[in-house]
């Protein structure tokens, strides 16, 4: 099975877990990129954040590849912002079109995922989802636990 990963990274948790992923399956992997770098830190990120997602913001991105036809499956990542997607993967959701796929998703978060599964799913309807996994700053946690964790929920995707 072709599979790609499809991530947005703010602080590196998503490219950790991305990155394990590609090594248990072997995936193509999709960093997605805003073209603007600016990240503030500490507490103003969280209201940086939110105020991107109130405003329904969507950065553009560096230039990426993809051709969703090309893969059986398709999991995609995202830190979790104001109980949502971030805006960079709003952005790359609205401008592509992925139809008729196997669709896995994760998130990672400081402590709440809020309905961020289902809102990604609305924006991806005529697809099937096969699963959904959240970690706590993984890149804080014990790397073990975090590799045994995602790879049980490889195994029943």
């Amino acid at each position: 099975m072709k599979t790609a990963v499809i991530y947005y990274s703010y602080e590196g948790n998503c490219a950790l877990i991305a990155g394990l992923i590609k090594d248990a399956l072997g995936s193509d992997l999709i960093e997605l990129q805003t073209t603007e770098d600016k990240k503030p830190q500490g507490f103003s990120k969280y209201l940086w954040g939110g105020s991107q997602v109130l405003m329904k913001k969507t950065p553009s991105l560096k230039p990426y590849t993809i051709d969703p036809e090309a893969y059986d499956l398709i999991i995609i990542g995202t830190p979790v912002w104001a109980a949502s997607p971030s805006p960079a993967l709003n952005t790359f959701l609205g401008e592509q079109r992925i139809r008729n796929k196997k669709i896995a998703l994760f998130c990672c978060h400081a402590g709440g995922r809020g309905k961020v599964f289902d809102k990604i799913k609305a924006k991806l309807p005529d697809n099937t989802f096969v699963g959904e996994i959240d970690f706590i700053n993984p890149k804080k946690q014990q790397r073990q636990g975090v590799i045994d964790k995602l790879n049980e929920w490889i195994k029943g995707l």
